[in-house]
């Protein structure tokens, strides 16, 4: 998830137009991804992607990036947050609407010793429902090199305590700086 160094994943009005990415970021994205089977949205990022990245690869100007995540999302599994989908419209789609922690919990416990990620894509308030829960297992960081002031704080309204430890960390040539960090169950 793209955050701002004060912590929002979105501006005022939802804009995303600060964050910074590149090849050597989209490069070092799919590799971590392509680690992962299942793809995790709330549904206003849902249907962003849906209505993007089915045919992005399709595409006669389609860039390296574009075939790349395009391939991997049509294959993925998706998980959805939603109490207003139908998941019959869509193809390797679970809708969730109730029960958050049960279903979430299912989702885990049926991967069958697959060590493969379930990676949540944006989605600022699928994010603060899974925390509310304690259900986000690690957190992938990019740090953008903003401060906006206000927008969508990653953090909102957040009681409690989470420790975390720090795996990985990655400066972009782009000025954006990647945390990567498990929960400490400790």
């Amino acid at each position: 998830m793209h955050i701002s160094l004060d912590g929002f994943v979105a501006g005022p009005n939802g804009k995303m137009n600060w964050i910074k990415v590149d090849q050597e970021i989209f490069d070092h994205v799919g590799k971590r991804i392509n680690e992962g089977d299942t793809a995790l949205y709330g549904r206003i990022t849902f249907q962003m992607m849906e209505n993007y990245w089915p045919t992005a690869g399709d595409k006669p100007n389609a860039t390296k990036h574009d075939i790349e995540h395009s391939r991997w999302y049509k294959n993925a599994q998706k998980v959805v947050l939603s109490k207003t989908l139908n998941e019959a419209e869509f193809t390797n789609t679970k809708i969730i609407s109730n029960n958050l922690s049960d279903n979430i919990n299912e989702i885990k416990q049926s991967r069958n010793g697959r060590h493969k990620e379930i990676l949540l894509f944006g989605s600022p308030t699928a994010t603060h429902a899974l925390m509310q829960q304690n259900l986000i297992d690690g957190y992938w960081l990019f740090v953008n090199p903003i401060i906006l002031g206000q927008g969508i704080p990653l953090f909102a309204n957040f009681k409690g305590r989470v420790n975390l430890k720090l795996l990985t960390t990655q400066q972009f040539s782009c000025g954006v700086t990647e945390l990567n960090y498990i929960v400490d169950q400790q």
